[in-house]
């Protein structure tokens, strides 16, 4: 069933991710450290949670000594553009099989943009899916996997190096923001449609400086994802015809 061929392209594939989430997890490790937190925790926020920017936050919620159903509506707010991630990966994971419900669980915002524009599906029998196409299962259960384990890594660096080296946390929080942005430009040079991300990035300064922090994000995503297919239908209308 492993396919060391694939595993191997998987990983070079997500080697922006390795380089993002060693050093954003470890920013995260080191923050537990510093609130106080034992590095056991922060390995199990990592490992069962795996939210990024949602653990980042739960830093912040566990030291302002918030509620119970305070920090699960903050956190339902912060991570609900996954809504939107997963609702386009739906025909992707359509033959995942018994590998469909971590993937669910493993997408978070870097894993989507690499999966979104993976390379092109090619004929592969999988045992761990029913459709034997490698983009589909495999390719996109090491991806996942693999960035999942980065950020374990990153985690636990952060959680040990913060028990015995000192540290200016000035600046850590933006870590998980500029892995983003240089992901972001990477897939741009990838698809070659500026469009799309020109888009979302001018809709999400207008809802930021518009609306609300609380409701500027999912204003944003449900705005720009409006915005690109209204502005996309007349391009497929042309292309059909």
């Amino acid at each position: 069933m492993f396919d060391s061929k694939l595993f191997f392209s998987a990983f070079k594939y997500s080697i922006p991710v390795l380089l993002g989430y060693l050093a954003i997890g470890t920013a995260f490790g080191l923050l537990m450290s510093n609130a106080g937190y034992p590095w056991a925790l922060a390995l199990l926020m990592s490992l069962v949670m795996y939210a990024g920017s949602g653990q980042y936050i739960a830093v912040g919620l566990f030291a302002s000594g918030a509620g119970l159903v305070e920090s699960v509506i903050i956190q339902f707010v912060v991570n609900a553009r996954h809504i939107a991630y997963g609702i386009t990966m739906f025909k992707k994971f359509s033959a995942a099989g018994a590998c469909k419900p971590y993937l669910i669980f493993a997408l978070t915002d870097e894993t989507f943009a690499l999966l979104s524009s993976g390379p092109p599906a090619d004929a592969l029998n999988s045992g761990c899916g029913q459709g034997g196409k490698r983009e589909s299962v495999f390719f996109m259960l090491y991806v996942s996997a693999l960035n999942h384990l980065y950020w374990i890594a990153g985690t636990l660096i952060g959680a040990f190096a913060g028990l015995f080296l000192p540290f200016n946390f000035e600046g850590v929080s933006f870590a998980l923001s500029a892995l983003f942005i240089v992901l972001m430009i990477e897939q741009i040079m990838r698809v070659k449609k500026v469009m799309p991300f020109a888009v979302s990035a001018l809709v999400t300064l207008l809802t930021a400086a518009m609306l609300p922090e609380r409701v500027s994000l999912l204003s944003s995503l449900a705005v720009s994802l409006a915005v690109v297919q209204i502005l996309s239908v007349p391009k497929a209308a042309r292309e059909k015809s």
